[in-house]
Formats: C-alpha cells, sequence, structure tokens
C-alpha cells in the first residue's frame, strides 16, 4: 500500500467534493449540525463512489448516519468503561488536596490505558464501519473475524501505520486552523466536511487495498 498515494487521492476527493461546490459544501455543513446526517454521507464515501455523490436521500442518510452512530457508541463502550473505572471513580474518590496529589499517577495510568483501549478498537471500528456501509447490515460491523482476517490481508503494521498517518495528518489540519485567533473555531466548523470526507476516503482505499483474488482458469470443454 502507498501511504503517499492514498494520502494524495483522498485529499484530492475532499477538494473536489467542496470546492466550487458551494451549494454541497452548505448543505455539508449543515449536516455537520445535525450530525446523523453527515454520518450517513460518510457511509456513501465508504461505499466506494467516485466522485464524491451530492447529498440527496436525506432520509437515508439520516437513518443511516442513526446506524453508524449505534456501531460507533457500541465501539466506544470498552473506552468509556476504562475511563470511568480508572479517571472518574477517581475523581469522585478525591476530598483532599493530598489525595488529589496522590491521584495523579493513577490519573496518568487511566489516561495511557483509556487511549491503548481507544486505539484497538478504533482499528476495528474503521473496518467495521466500512463493512457495514458495503453490505447494509450492522451486525457485519461487528463481525471480528471478517475484520481481523481483511486487517490481516492489509498487513497489521500497514494497517496500523496508515490509521496513524491519517489522524495525524487530520490533528496537523485541525491544529492549525484552530490556533488562528479570533476565527479558528469558524474556520474548523468550516472545513470539518471536507476533513471528514478525507477520512473516510482514505479509509475506504486502506480498506480496498487488499489485492482481488484473480479467478482461477477455466478448463477447456472436453472434446
Amino acid at each position: 500500500m502507498d501511504i503517499g498515494k492514498v494520502l494524495n487521492d483522498s485529499l484530492e476527493y475532499a477538494k473536489d467534493a467542496v470546492w466550487e461546490k458551494w451549494a454541497r459544501w452548505l448543505l455539508l455543513i449543515v449536516s455537520s449540525i445535525i450530525f446523523p446526517l453527515i454520518l450517513g454521507y460518510e457511509l456513501e464515501v465508504y461505499r466506494g463512489k467516485k466522485p464524491a455523490p451530492d447529498p440527496t436521500d436525506w432520509a437515508k442518510l439520516f437513518i443511516d448516519g442513526i446506524k453508524l452512530f449505534v456501531i460507533q457508541l457500541i465501539y466506544a463502550i470498552p473506552t468509556l468503561i476504562v475511563l470511568f473505572l480508572t479517571i472518574g471513580a477517581g475523581v469522585l474518590a478525591v476530598r483532599t488536596p493530598a489525595q488529589a496529589t496522590a491521584m495523579w499517577g493513577t490519573f496518568t495510568v487511566g489516561i495511557i490505558v483509556t487511549l491503548v483501549i481507544a486505539f484497538i478498537t478504533g482499528l476495528f471500528a474503521a473496518m467495521g464501519s466500512v463493512r457495514f456501509a458495503r453490505t447494509g447490515r450492522m451486525g457485519e460491523a461487528f463481525n471480528f473475524s471478517a475484520i481481523t482476517g481483511r486487517i490481516g490481508k492489509i498487513g497489521w503494521g500497514s494497517y496500523i501505520f496508515a490509521l496513524i498517518v491519517v489522524f495525524l495528518v487530520a490533528g496537523i489540519i485541525a491544529f492549525i486552523l484552530s490556533a488562528i485567533p479570533y476565527i479558528g473555531w469558524l474556520l474548523m466548523f468550516i472545513v470539518a466536511p471536507a476533513l471528514t470526507i478525507f477520512i473516510a476516503r482514505y479509509i475506504t482505499l486502506v480498506y480496498d487495498s487488499v489485492p482481488v483474488a484473480a479467478s482461477p482458469p477455466t478448463s477447456p470443454p472436453a472434446a
């Protein structure tokens, strides 16, 4: 998998999706506010549509977005549990400044464990979301044998590296925009749909980077 090629394709795809298509861009910004709509549109990207489609069937986008939200929420449950047990419970137990100081070590460990759990579940959530988009069945988002098989064909090292790269790139873009005084928050709000499309397209290309197995040659008919 050529990460540079995947990044370039994803950036071009996101740019073509919104640049000089102001009506579509505005609709996607509104969809980001009514978040199931932008999640539904994300699924359209996961389905491999190229170029990026117009957001038209709003009812379908909304329903698909609710389904994707439920999937993402289920994947987030382990992270939320660890976060509460390691950090939330510690905060509730603190009664004095001395206890607060003593809890810093627990908080640090809790944050590290939470990030690790979030990353691991994120590996499966990304591929699971594409499987749901391709099959239309929510259960396929949790077909862990199929998901691990897909990641295995991509290569675990390549897959993990690919996800680290895209979230680093997206994080840097978000940081630069949000750091601009006074208007940073507005720029992030405007660019958010393009950033969502960029990440979705990138994950789609990673998912599709598995070579298609060649069909076995057919035997000639017997004379």
